[in-house]
């Protein structure tokens, strides 16, 4: 009788734990919610209830959950899901696992930015998250209407840069018109031509074009290298 005993108060003392942890994350994102924006979407999953995972969630318009939506209701291409079901469960990793500043997509479409926060048990499987989703789209639409009210252009001298710069600078510019801001919503294909164009232009030639492209259009460099493996495969017409 010790042995059920003692696996009863284990289970329980886990099961406490796992209340302790939900109401102490419970209050860090009633503070979050005085502090940040409607744009920020902050959920917290209950991971052993995939069903109605959500425990709670702030600014839940986002997304277009609620408490008790299921855990496959969520965004695109989340890496914290992904990292869910590659976890390997092990009484060696209890810390938390953190995947930060990721894009998905919201079931509407609209691009996000992400990151995720898994919190394990004494076994190491994961049994809670906390989720973070930005929608900047408000923000992108504004920050290319305040540069189309700016001059198109600042000379180098004003701008600090070199002659060269300057040019890459230029190049940018000419192949994501009228601002040198990728427009909300750009596609993959989108994104594509505009490193077709930069090519053509010579962008890629010079050092830290890659660079320069993938902040233009809010991508890794190595994503620019693949674009260009792409092209090189796809004969233009």
């Amino acid at each position: 009788y010790i042995r059920p005993i003692f696996n009863q108060s284990s289970h329980m003392s886990e099961k406490h734990a796992k209340n302790r942890l939900i109401s102490e994350l419970s209050a860090v994102m009633e503070a979050l919610s005085s502090v940040t924006g409607q744009h920020m979407e902050v959920v917290l999953h209950d991971l052993e209830r995939p069903d109605a995972s959500v425990l709670r969630i702030i600014n839940g318009h986002v997304s277009g959950r609620q408490v008790g939506s299921s855990l496959l209701e969520g965004p695109e291409n989340d890496m914290g899901f992904t990292g869910l079901l590659g976890q390997v469960t092990s009484p060696e990793e209890t810390d938390p696992a953190v995947f930060t500043n990721y894009r998905t997509v919201s079931p509407q479409g609209k691009p996000l930015r992400s990151s995720t926060v898994l919190f394990r048990d004494e076994s190491g499987k994961a049994t809670l998250s906390l989720c973070f989703n930005a929608d900047y789209s408000e923000v992108d639409a504004a920050r290319e209407t305040l540069s189309r009210l700016m001059p198109s252009q600042a000379t180098a001298a004003e701008s600090g840069e070199s002659g060269l710069e300057a040019k890459m600078h230029e190049i940018i510019r000419a192949c994501i018109p009228p601002s040198g801001q990728l427009r909300v919503g750009a596609t993959k294909k989108d994104k594509v031509e505009i490193v077709r164009l930069m090519q053509e232009k010579g962008l890629f030639i010079v050092r830290g074009g890659v660079e320069m492209a993938a902040r233009a259009l809010g991508v890794t460099r190595y994503t620019v290298y693949n674009y260009l493996d792409e092209i090189k495969k796809t004969p233009q017409p």
